[in-house]
């Protein structure tokens, strides 16, 4: 089996809209709110680990699967993975700034 062929069944990375640009504040219409921008990306991640999971259970049970597709998802989770959780420390640690900020 070519390890490329299955390349389409991994969700591609997709790059910000106009309307998501870093600084602009688009008054509610047609944007998201950043609760559902982190749950969002939070099931992504999800989804990610999911389809390694389950590429990884392919090949041990021989369902078609070849070692590169499995290591090309598993690897893709463990980027994501590591992502989120560069994310949540960034938050934590502006959390904590904020905290210390005296009014």
């Amino acid at each position: 089996m070519d390890p490329l062929l299955n390349l389409n069944t991994l969700n591609p990375i997709k790059p910000l809209g106009q309307s998501e640009a870093p600084g602009t504040i688009n008054n509610g219409q047609n944007s998201s709110s950043f609760s559902d921008l982190l749950k969002r990306a939070l099931n992504e991640v999800n989804m990610d680990e999911k389809i390694a999971e389950l590429e990884a259970r392919n090949l041990m049970t021989g369902q078609g699967t070849d070692m590169h597709t499995v290591v090309l998802a598993v690897q893709k989770a463990d980027v994501s993975f590591n992502t989120m959780m560069a994310v949540r420390s960034k938050l934590v640690d502006a959390y904590r700034e904020v905290m210390r900020m005296q009014m």
